[in-house]
């Protein structure tokens, strides 16, 4: 049995060069010669930063499931091209309009309002190309994984959530409606990675939904800790502007809970994701224990 200092050796050796191979395929994919110096700023917008959690957690899936490593990657980048699109465009004038994401200027700030709603645009298309390319031995999996994204992006998902919570602005939202709304605005995309994950290998539906549930308590811990991070760690620290949400007068579980309480929350739902994972009964899923882990620790 290796002692626990080893394995977190080993679980931080596995991310360190599963974030390193996401990044080496996504510079491969997102190529500059896009005209009018489109490529150039999709490049700017995806490279060079982010924690990478949820091509991470594609991964994690997949192997703890044995599933195909190709269909793995490309899945794992078309989520990140998703959440990338989502960034570019949540932080133009007319959502947050926000000036700074992963500690340098916002898309809009650096090529102008119009390149960075191209920029989001063809982002979202490029993810789903990467999903169905020209040759592949399982044509099925492709449209699978084509669903999922979809799914979690659209209207019941990532873009349905962003409506909400442009919708609730100065509403005292409670604690379900607040739930609800993260559930498909941040969580619907990570639940996806799972769930995306586990369609490259083959996984009984009890399996499934017990990944399900943990993609779902990931998704709202990671919230929630997002909430508490905006109120208590600096712009510097967070890569983005701090304290916007309070200043947008948006609703946060901080705001309805208060600081401690929804540290405690997102801690429950943190060990809530664990005992999910654990009841999946599958054997390789130590690097989805330390991703678990370092999203409740996590700094920005």
């Amino acid at each position: 049995m290796n002692h626990p200092s080893d394995t977190l050796a080993q679980v931080e050796l596995w991310r360190s060069e599963r974030q390193a191979a996401v990044e080496r395929a996504l510079s491969t994919w997102v190529v500059n010669n896009a005209p009018g110096g489109l490529g150039e700023a999709m490049r700017y917008a995806v490279l060079d930063g982010g924690k990478r959690l949820r091509p991470l957690l594609v991964l994690g899936t997949s192997e703890a499931v044995g599933g195909a490593t190709e269909a793995a990657m490309r899945a794992a980048c078309a989520v990140e091209l998703i959440h990338a699109y989502s960034l570019v465009h949540d932080d133009m004038p007319c959502m947050d309009n926000d000036v700074l994401r992963r500690g340098k200027p916002t898309v809009h700030v650096q090529f102008g309002e119009a390149q960075a709603l191209l920029v989001g645009d063809a982002l979202q298309a490029l993810a789903f190309e990467l999903l169905v390319p020209e040759s592949s031995a399982e044509p099925r999996l492709g449209s699978d994984l084509c669903r999922l994204l979809a799914r979690a992006a659209g209207a019941q998902g990532m873009a349905g959530g962003q409506a909400v919570d442009l919708a609730s602005i100065g509403l005292a939202l409670d604690q379900a409606a607040l739930e609800r709304m993260h559930r498909l605005k941040t969580g619907a995309l990570l639940e996806a990675s799972v769930l995306m994950g586990a369609a490259c290998g083959h996984v009984n539906a009890t399996t499934t939904e017990q990944l399900r549930h943990f993609g779902a308590a990931l998704g709202l811990a990671f919230q929630v800790v997002d909430d508490v991070l905006d109120v208590t760690a600096d712009a510097a620290t967070l890569g983005k502007t701090a304290g916007k949400d309070a200043a947008a007068d948006k609703p946060t579980f901080v705001a309805l809970m208060g600081l401690q309480a929804a540290q405690a929350y997102a801690d429950r739902l943190l060990a809530q994701a664990h005992e999910a994972l654990q009841a999946t009964g599958l054997n390789r899923v130590e690097p989805l224990h330390a991703l678990t882990d370092w999203v409740g620790r996590r700094t920005h």
